[in-house]
């Protein structure tokens, strides 16, 4: 089936699609008009990705479709916020009354090669070197998705995305912070761990 997982509580909808071969993804059918140029030249998985969130969007909100202003996605008609990721097999979407972000990654370790791109000092000190791999892929999604809903041009994911100390074995109210000289806004965070993949959701 699909539908892989329902992540949801009584506050935001977060479902879970998986790629199946024999499921029916027809651009022709899923996607809105208003989105036909925007696919031309997508490479063939990343259509299917796009086309996996509007077949999830569908089976509970059949009236509704996914703008863009940008790159930033909408729901129409309004009245819900909204997020999607995606990373093949899987695609994932949320929306909310509130604003919602989410994100969706294999944990691998090649992210140790980027750990300087996106990881503050105080970090790093709370990161167990045994698990350094699980840790730098859960902070990396919870600062995906806290920049879905609290972006700037001029900000960056190691200076002005915070994550405050966990445990990997509570990956529920993971404190975490946006900040800079004037902005200090504090959220908390709900990671999810299938199949060797992080799904950070915050509202």
């Amino acid at each position: 089936m699909p539908l892989f997982r329902d992540f949801s509580d009584d506050n935001v909808t977060v479902l879970v699609w998986k790629y199946d071969p024999a499921e029916t993804l027809d651009a022709d059918i899923l996607l809105e008009p208003e989105n036909r140029e925007k696919i031309s030249g997508y490479h063939p998985t990343k259509l299917l990705e796009m086309l996996m969130v509007r077949k999830a969007l569908r089976s509970v909100l059949p009236n509704h479709k996914i703008l863009y202003r940008g790159r930033v996605p909408y729901l129409s008609p309004g009245g819900l916020e909204v997020s999607i990721t995606h990373s093949f097999p899987y695609a994932a979407i949320a929306f909310s009354e509130q604003k919602v972000g989410i994100d969706l990654e294999a944990f691998n370790d090649k992210i140790k090669r980027i750990r300087h791109k996106f990881l503050d000092e105080r970090e790093s000190n709370f990161i167990e070197p045994e698990n350094e791999t699980a840790y730098l892929t859960v902070i990396w999604c919870v600062k995906e998705s806290l920049y879905k809903i609290h972006h700037s041009n001029y900000w960056s994911l190691k200076k002005h995305y915070e994550v405050k100390p966990f445990s990997l074995d509570f990956l529920y109210n993971i404190k975490c912070r946006v900040h800079d000289d004037r902005v200090s806004d504090l959220y908390e965070a709900r990671v999810e761990v299938f199949d060797n993949y992080c799904l950070s959701v915050v509202i």
